[in-house]
């Protein structure tokens, strides 16, 4: 039987097996990174709040005075059960604070990846098909500032030009404070609870404020989809199936709409869908910028204060949102290119 011709199935079923050594490398490294930090984390958390016997108490009452086996073996069961742990300095399960704000994080990274798709896509295949010319060149220089230009940066500048040249548009936070009052939490992103409740002046609200910071961290991941675009769009017409289309007389651009364009778009998925999960990850600086009440803002919130569990429950909870993402991305392209099965 030769490599491609493996089944759908087996092929799910050794990527699901593949995740449990990965995730069992990142919970591993996650646990000895903030275990080999300087210093005592429940006196850096609470600093001089409490006397020495509320500390062991505090230390007694988090398994901080286990051997630190016990304590690696109690950090993968929880983490198994999704037990992320209770912070130290609000005492908050950290089980909660990804309920309560994680659909901000998620809608941050879904509107940003929409951005990016709709700048990189059509700018890829306009770089593509003009290949070497000043247009190509003036696309591929946008692609490389785009990408490595500091997102917070980018956001500072693009509220300065919104703060001048169009007034009263919203640059800072998810919604106005009546929005946030009045719409009713039902499923924890608020965009989808005003959709629910018809409410359409919220619904308008949410979303102007959703623009500048998703346009923001979509502007960075569009210059990585620029590229992978273009350079497989190239590559697809230079084909021997392309050629052949060609040369039965088909016009150009309906080549490259039916027979380049959708093929140079499979290898990009699986890019793009890894682009997606780091996306997640790293909504962190967008989110600081923009006063977004996600994740990210939450998880500086608790470095700044060093607090140890809730850095390690929700570092823990982008790793394992990272992997999931992964593994569906993998499926995807095994649905639409059954190469890629074993």
């Amino acid at each position: 039987m030769s490599a491609a011709s493996g089944s759908l199935p087996r092929y799910i079923l050794v990527r699901l097996l593949l995740v449990i050594p990965m995730m069992w490398v990142l919970l591993t490294l996650v646990f000895l990174l903030l275990r080999v930090a300087p210093g005592d984390p429940v006196t850096a958390a609470v600093g001089d709040k409490l006397g020495p016997e509320e500390l062991d108490a505090r230390r007694a009452a988090l398994g901080l005075d286990r051997p630190m086996i016990v304590q690696y073996l109690e950090y993968l069961g929880d983490a198994a059960r999704f037990d992320f742990g209770t912070t130290i300095s609000d005492r908050r399960p950290v089980l909660e604070i990804i309920q309560a704000q994680g659909g901000a994080t998620l809608t941050l990274t879904v509107g940003a990846f929409l951005f990016a798709c709709l700048i990189g896509i059509p700018l890829g295949r306009i770089a593509g098909r003009r290949r070497d010319t000043p247009l190509d060149a003036g696309i591929r220089l946008f692609g490389v500032v785009s990408y490595a230009a500091p997102v917070f940066w980018v956001g500072l500048m693009l509220v300065g030009l919104v703060v001048k040249y169009v007034p009263g548009w919203p640059t800072f936070g998810i919604a106005d404070p009546e929005t946030i009052f009045y719409v009713p939490d039902k499923t924890g992103i608020l965009l989808l609870d005003a959709i629910i409740a018809n409410d359409r002046i919220s619904i308008v609200d949410i979303l102007q404020h959703h623009v500048l910071p998703c346009f923001t961290l979509g502007l960075l991941l569009s210059g990585v989809i620029i590229r992978l675009v273009r350079v497989n769009l190239i590559r697809t017409l230079g084909d021997d199936y392309v050629e052949a289309a060609r040369a039965r007389g088909i016009p150009e651009r309906q080549v490259i709409r039916k027979h380049a364009f959708r093929n140079a778009l499979v290898p990009v998925i699986t890019v793009i869908g890894l682009q997606f999960a780091l996306t997640l990850s790293g909504a962190i600086l967008t989110e600081r910028t923009f006063n977004w009440p996600g994740l990210g803002d939450t998880l500086v919130d608790y470095i700044t204060a060093r607090d140890y569990i809730a850095i390690q429950g929700l570092v823990t909870f982008f790793a394992l949102a990272i992997v999931v993402v992964s593994l569906l991305v993998d499926i995807l392209n095994a649905l639409v290119d059954p190469r890629v099965r074993y």
